[in-house]
């Protein structure tokens, strides 16, 4: 059998395989099948295949970026932007080659070449490296970094270079569907520099009007047609224009797609991952619809304005943004206070930065990752450490998304608490109580999620949350990756309408849920598959199972795109704030389930392969507290510590009551009735 790659599927030819679908496109679960079994030649191409946001630390000498984006085979570009110095954004391409760069705040025509140890010395496989004599706009020593990376990708983005001249001419290109945007920049000094004339399909009268990347400019209008016939193979550029297409000059053009599709899904089809539109803000407030939740945003107005830069790995959350301004050398600033742009599941939404009835124009890139995992080590770690009282980075392994920590000694404020990226950094929900979300930025506890593999703690020594260092106080944290299929988190607001649906991008049918109000004090209710969709129980409670209730999930089981509520006020108080936390089982990474305790000695099968790292029981039937039990801290026979979710109280040690299976793991005969009771019902999420 004959494959080949058409915008992220592989289509077959001329023998279908059994497993294949009949319309010729392999669904995402057939995809997985088929690379299990051997039978594909190559895996699907994913968001996180073709971009990536990386943060990384300066360090004057020799340093590789492993984003896991294939330069040297596939070809892209690397934008880079100093965080903390007013330095100029950094341009480099595998077309034009390692040793040249652009800054898009500037006219100045290409440098370069740079020496074979200065600047990117080699785009590699999975990344890049930087040499020991870099620029300072991308590895001063000690100053901090983000690079974008854009792998070239039919529907997704394209690099093209051509020479100018002094009339139209139309340059081909290989996006495979009709640019979205294009950027073009003059590479040469012949005759005067030129700025970065932008074409954007949303603007009035795109073929003629156009925006300059380095400027504050608002649109201006060629007078006849500048960038223009745009399609799936080919663009126009005007004859004689400086800018574009000048005898003697060379250029480059850098074209991002629009809702071209290329992204598999389960079921079949496709998907979209990026997007090139345009919204109003209206009265100040403006959501603007993509169908997926945004990583990254470049977004200009029309009229005079920055060129707005955000992404999620340095703060795009619901309760601030950081941006850039790509026309700018000025380091990485701040909305104040709520101000500023936030990812919906959907989309985005500003929040009164912007001036009232301005039209922009925008870049969107759909959040990764798209695949799901196949080991629960690439989304979760449990981690048992001392608290230092000094700010320090927190290495995971993995982009974290979410971190639970519980203080150990019960020498805490606000332990256990729960952390997370898309609500923004320093603010906690206590598990154990019915309070709003907590602000603590003035106490250095989780003081971000910036650190490309992990997350970032302050000195911590007024609450001892996470980090504070009172007589060697010990921790424990639990972090975790957003991914398909395993683990979801989405914000919103209540609107106490029964029947209301919320989007989420779990890909699958949740199987627990956890809410709470982030505005409101109310507790923490769970969904649980094994309960139904008529039921309910509190994290922060020991209560039974409250079932034969419609309000809280509107007694409507979710679906793998939304979770229905009912008018609870638990769930959906009008004009309260919430967050859902949501878990599936992923076949060898995570199960969510329920048994039976026996009394005796009982084996949980969760189909793992290496035992669970992580499991949280709780009783349904009657009273009974949260158990967390764990590998960090040790799941032995003999000894198996336990915290509670749901309670302050210490670390219990000394108990031999939950024990590892390879499968999953085991519940002993020793273990209470909260635990194992004979005919009592039980719920728990367990993680290999």
């Amino acid at each position: 059998m004959s494959t080949k790659y058409t915008g992220g599927f592989i289509t077959k030819s001329p023998v279908a395989p059994t497993t294949s679908a009949a319309s010729g496109i392999w669904t995402l679960d057939q995809q997985q099948q088929a690379q299990k079994a051997g039978t594909w030649p190559s895996p699907p191409i994913f968001i996180e295949d073709l971009f990536s946001t990386y943060l990384y630390t300066g360090n004057g000498s020799t340093q590789t970026i492993t984003n896991g984006i294939d330069l040297s085979g596939q070809g892209g570009l690397v934008w880079s932007k100093s965080r903390s110095n007013a330095l100029s954004h950094f341009l480099c391409d595998t077309v034009r080659g390692r040793a040249f760069y652009l800054y898009s705040d500037a006219t100045v025509a290409q440098q370069g070449p740079s020496a074979a140890d200065r600047d990117i010395t080699s785009f590699n496989a999975n990344g890049y490296s930087l040499g020991p004599n870099s620029n300072a706009d991308i590895n001063t020593n000690a100053a901090t970094f983000v690079s974008w990376t854009f792998r070239e990708q039919p529907k997704f983005f394209d690099i093209v270079t051509y020479s100018g001249s002094n009339s139209n001419q139309t340059i081909n290109h290989n996006l495979g569907s009709a640019p979205g945007c294009i950027m073009i920049k003059k590479l040469d000094s012949n005759t005067f520099d030129a700025g970065w004339a932008v074409y954007h399909r949303s603007l009035a009268n795109p073929n003629n009007n156009y925006l300059v990347l380095n400027t504050t400019a608002a649109t201006a209008n060629y007078g006849a047609p500048f960038i223009s016939s745009v399609s799936s193979t080919t663009f126009t550029v005007a004859g004689n224009a400086g800018s574009i297409s000048l005898a003697g000059s060379t250029y480059v053009a850098y074209l991002w797609a629009h809702d071209a599709g290329g992204f598999p899904v389960s079921g079949g089809g496709s998907t979209n991952g990026i997007s090139c539109g345009s919204f109003n803000t209206g009265s100040g407030n403006v959501t603007v619809e993509l169908g997926y939740e945004p990583q990254w945003l470049l977004m200009k107005s029309t009229s005079s304005g920055f060129w707005y830069m955000v992404d999620n790995m340095r703060g795009f959350a619901h309760s601030s943004s950081n941006y850039f301004q790509a026309n700018a050398t000025a380091a990485e600033a701040a909305f104040s206070g709520a101000e500023g742009f936030f990812p919906t599941q959907t989309g985005f939404q500003n929040n009164t930065a912007l001036s009232t009835n301005e039209t922009f124009i925008y870049i969107a890139i759909r959040r990764g990752p798209m695949k799901p995992p196949t080991v629960g080590t690439s989304v979760f770690l449990p981690i048992a450490y001392n608290g230092t009282g000094t700010a320090r980075n927190v290495s995971t392994g993995f982009v974290t998304d979410s971190v639970i920590a519980i203080n150990r000694n019960a020498f805490s404020s606000y332990s256990p608490s729960w952390w997370d990226r898309l609500r923004g950094a320093n603010l906690a929900l206590r598990a154990y109580a019915v309070g709003a979300e907590l602000n603590l930025t003035s106490t250095n506890e989780l003081t971000g999620f910036d650190f490309q593999l992990g997350f970032k703690v302050g000195i911590d020594n007024v609450n001892y949350d996470i980090n504070g260092s009172y007589a060697t106080t010990p921790f424990v944290s639990y972090s975790f990756q957003r991914a398909p299929g395993f683990f979801d988190e989405v914000c919103y607001t209540g609107t106490e309408v029964s029947g209301q649906t919320f989007t989420h991008n779990l890909g699958v049918v949740p199987e627990m849920m956890f809410v709470k109000s982030r505005s409101g004090s109310t507790d923490w209710t769970v969904y649980h598959s094994a309960l139904g969709a008529s039921a309910r129980i509190y994290l922060n409670a020991t209560n039974a199972a409250n079932t034969g209730t419609a309000a809280p999930w509107n007694s409507t089981t979710p679906t793998s795109s939304v979770f229905s509520l009912g008018n609870a006020a638990a769930t959906n108080l009008s004009g309260e704030t919430f967050v859902n936390y949501l878990f599936a089982t992923v076949a060898g990474v995570s199960k969510v389930g329920s048994y039976t305790g026996t009394g005796a000695l009982l084996t949980v099968a969760c189909g793992f392969t290496s035992g669970a790292r992580f499991v949280l029981i709780k009783r349904t039937d009657s009273t009974g507290d949260w158990y967390v039990y764990d590998s960090a801290r040790g799941i032995t026979s003999g000894n198996d510590p336990y915290v509670l979710m749901n309670s302050q109280a210490a670390e219990v040690t000394g108990t031999n009551y939950v024990d590892t299976d390879t499968t999953g793991f085991k519940v002993t005969a020793a273990a209470p009735a909260g635990l194992n009771a004979n005919g009592g019902t039980y719920i728990f999420l367990a993680i290999a």
